[in-house]
């Protein structure tokens, strides 16, 4: 999904292999993700989408450009699974990123710039995507009846 204050964005469903980049959308006070080459469009994740980046994830921190040495805002994890957070308040951010040691950060909170990698929808998408109409073959002027 893409966050609430997303909606005025130009989006898309991700895909498993985007290249993804945490991105800060002109016009809204949130951040989202972004192909690589598509900084306009945000790429919306469904609860459960996985997610490697390319180095340790980082968060705003209010230390962290102050006093960078310290670490403030590493989160020492590279893999993710999105997930949406405080459904039940509609005025506050949902998107979320789930952690291997269960720390949960929104999404709004990482740092611009950083980069991911779909590595999986969750089965309830890729069962979707998979069962495509069949086709059939009719001749040209034929409809075809059930």
């Amino acid at each position: 999904m893409c966050d609430y204050s997303l909606h005025g964005v130009a989006n898309r469903p991700a895909k498993v292999g985007d290249k993804l980049v945490s991105t800060n959308f002109v016009n809204s006070f949130t951040r989202g993700f972004t192909e690589k080459g598509e900084p306009k469009v945000a790429v919306c994740l469904m609860p459960g989408t996985e997610l490697a980046f390319e180095q340790d994830v980082e968060v705003d921190h209010i230390f962290r450009r102050l006093l960078p040495r310290f670490g403030f805002g590493k989160i020492e994890q590279r893999v993710a699974r999105f997930r949406q957070v405080n459904m039940d308040r509609p005025d506050t951010h949902h998107d979320a990123l789930e952690f291997p040691n269960g720390k949960i950060v929104l999404v709004t909170r990482l740092c611009a710039g950083q980069k991911a990698t779909v590595l999986q929808l969750p089965a309830t998408v890729k069962e979707h995507q998979v069962q495509a109409p069949a086709k059939t073959d009719t001749p040209a002027g034929q409809s075809q009846t059930a």
